[in-house]
């Protein structure tokens, strides 16, 4: 038997080797440019400037309140100096800081001897007299590697929600309330369990959405960031060794609140990670509001209440010329899963560590970035897919006209408000709509002529026969108004 003609694996070009910026996942591949504002924050990269940003603020918040005795004053050029190397961090520093964890095999330190070799090459930019090299065992001074960490990641996180995602998540809440305002008028159908039902308007049923989604906002924007500087078990033990003098909860609190965080005054060697908990179970929630817009638009696509605007060039299916898919919303669905799933693993995981540390954590927190990835990508395609959308009110109307069936509701109730006001024949009211309805599509004749059989009193059966399932729509309009309140 002859072998099948297909090229080998063996005999394949590696394509790691073809280019080392291939990437593995789809967040720095098929979609980066979606998520590229998230690399400034989260990406290990970010985490390092994070590390060298947190080292130097406690390098001078020490120095400046003559925290540990005989250490020098750091002139305003010396104090830009060390800032600078913050604000100057890019791909060569990347570079360079991972040539020294080569050799240490630990981040963190490599994070400590990058600085130091700053503070020792000082002179070269700031002259012989310069106090920086002799202030080098200032740095990491009384730390553990969390100290660091800790305030790392707050501050990365900090910045992913309040520089990148929450703008991107406000923006999207925005055009439902604004798509919501726009058809706060236009007559809908309402489906409960899949059946027509009371109907509604378009523009409500936005709006419903869009105040859930702001609410879940508010709750993301006024989340804590938590941080702690406190030694290798919370208890400020070498620091209080090596500087009996100084009132150390008072210098951490007050390092803490200069990074513009919340202080944590009790901790294990890491801090709990309980604010990371309550965040991404806020962000998760608002993702999966999201995934039922997302399916409730797919839906109404499906049902030709939304037509999708083709995009010139674009293809629907490989072989069905016709189809313009809803593609914007099935990408966010799978997004948003992947988002919540990571987003439910970090907010478990990171609120257990065994005794007083353990590492469960370093290697959850470098997924933090996926997590936020995939919701500012489902985010982004649903803000294309919503531009792509228009309102059929036609069928809408049409729709409507052929669900007589549904004013049973408003007349059963009718009849009931008559039997209290002592209006005589207006006994088992529901259950004459069920029968009459129950099961049936009616006319609107039909409707008509059994409302005038009731005996109402003229006013009433009046407002019943001037309405229709177009006009039953309550206070559907005014309630949108609500989005602004």
């Amino acid at each position: 038997m002859s072998s099948p003609d297909v090229t080998a694996p063996s005999a394949r070009v590696r394509l790691a080797d073809a280019s080392p910026a291939i990437a593995l996942g789809p967040l720095d591949g098929r979609y980066r440019a979606a998520v590229a504002p998230l690399v400034d924050h989260l990406s290990e990269a970010a985490l390092n400037r994070e590390r060298v940003h947190v080292e130097v603020e406690w390098l001078i918040h020490l120095t400046r309140h003559e925290v540990v005795p005989g250490a020098p004053t750091l002139s305003a050029a010396e104090e830009q100096y060390l800032r600078d190397v913050v604000t100057t961090f890019g791909a060569a520093e990347v570079a360079e800081l991972a040539e020294i964890e080569r050799v240490t095999v630990h981040d963190v330190k490599a994070v400590e001897y990058f600085l130091k070799k700053r503070l020792a090459d000082a002179p070269a930019t700031l002259g012989d007299d310069t106090v920086l090299p002799g202030a080098s065992e200032l740095v990491h001074f009384g730390c553990t590697s969390e100290d660091v960490n800790n305030l790392s990641y707050a501050l990365m996180v900090r910045g992913a929600v309040q520089d990148v995602w929450l703008p991107a998540a406000t923006a999207l809440t925005d055009e439902v309330a604004a798509l919501a305002h726009e058809h706060k008028d236009q007559p809908l159908l309402a489906l409960t369990h899949g059946q027509p039902a009371t109907p509604t308007t378009l523009g409500k049923e936005l709006a419903v959405l869009a105040h859930r989604l702001r609410r879940q906002l508010r709750r993301i924007a006024s989340d804590e960031f938590l941080g702690k500087i406190n030694g290798a078990t919370g208890t400020f033990g070498a620091h209080v060794v090596a500087v009996p003098g100084a009132n150390w909860p008072v210098v951490s609190r007050t390092f803490v609140e200069h990074l513009g965080l919340t202080w944590n005054p009790l901790t294990t060697q890491i801090e709990s990670h309980d604010w990371q908990a309550e965040l991404y179970a806020d962000v998760a929630r608002f993702n999966r509001v999201l995934h039922n817009l997302a399916t409730d638009v797919w839906t109404y696509i499906s049902r030709g209440v939304f037509i999708q605007i083709p995009v010139a060039g674009a293809t629907g299916s490989s072989t069905m010329p016709h189809k313009v898919n809803p593609i914007r919303f099935e990408n966010a669905e799978a997004n948003l899963e992947l988002s919540s799933a990571l987003l439910d693993t970090l907010a478990s995981t990171l609120v257990t560590s065994r005794l007083q540390r353990d590492l469960t954590d370093s290697t959850t927190q470098r997924n933090i970035g996926p997590a936020f990835g995939h919701s500012l990508l489902a985010i982004d395609n649903v803000r294309r897919g919503l531009r792509a959308l228009d309102v059929d009110a036609d069928l809408l109307a049409r729709e409507l006209d052929e669900n007589w069936e549904v004013l049973g509701e408003p007349v059963q109730s009718a009849m009931r408000a008559a039997s209290v006001a002592g209006v005589t024949g207006m006994e088992n009211p529901y259950e004459r709509l069920k029968e009459l309805t129950r099961g049936r599509r009616l006319t609107a004749d039909d409707m008509r002529e059994f409302i005038g059989g009731l005996g109402l009193p003229d006013d009433v059966a009046a407002r019943l026969q001037a309405l229709s399932p177009a006009s039953y729509t309550g206070l559907a309009s005014e309630l949108v108004a609500y989005l602004d309140h």
